[in-house]
C-alpha cells in the first residue's frame, strides 16, 4: 500500500485503539479487519454493534481518502442483519458515486465464514483533491 493513499487516515486512533487493521486500499476501496476481543463485546456477549459502525465507518473513510483527496463523511446509516461469529470480521468498502463535492459509498460488513453482518452507507463531502 502506498503510505500517500494511507496520509489521511492511517494516524486513526479511535480505529488503532479497537484494533483494525487495512488490508487492501486502492482509490474508491477498502478491505478492513477487526479481529474479535472481548473488549468489542457489550452486556450480552455479542460484538457492540458501535465496534462494527466504527469498522464500516472507517473503511469508508479509507475507501474515500485513497485517492489524495480530503473527504469527510456527512452521513452514514447502517443496517444490522446478525450478529457477528468466528474471530474477525472484515468490512469491504466500494464508491458507488463520485462527483466534484460529494461522493457515495457502500460497505459491506462480513463475518469470518463470509455471512453479511451489517450494511453501511455512507456519504462523503471532498474537501479538497490533491
Amino acid at each position: 500500500m502506498e503510505q500517500d493513499m494511507l496520509k489521511n487516515v492511517k494516524n486513526d486512533r479511535f480505529a488503532q485503539l479497537l484494533g483494525i487493521e487495512i488490508l487492501e486500499v486502492s482509490p474508491g476501496y477498502a478491505l478492513l479487519e477487526l479481529k474479535i476481543e472481548d473488549k468489542h463485546k457489550n452486556g450480552i456477549n455479542i460484538v457492540q454493534g458501535g465496534a462494527i459502525f466504527t469498522l464500516a465507518d472507517y473503511a469508508f473513510g479509507v475507501a474515500s481518502n485513497a485517492d489524495g483527496s480530503t473527504t469527510v463523511g456527512i452521513n452514514a446509516s447502517i443496517s444490522y442483519f446478525k450478529a457477528p461469529t468466528g474471530a474477525y470480521i472484515r468490512a469491504e468498502a466500494r464508491a458507488e458515486s463520485t462527483g466534484k463535492k460529494i461522493c457515495g459509498y457502500k460497505v459491506a460488513i462480513q463475518d469470518e465464514d463470509g455471512s453479511l453482518v451489517a450494511t453501511f452507507s455512507g456519504l462523503g463531502y471532498i474537501k479538497r483533491r490533491d
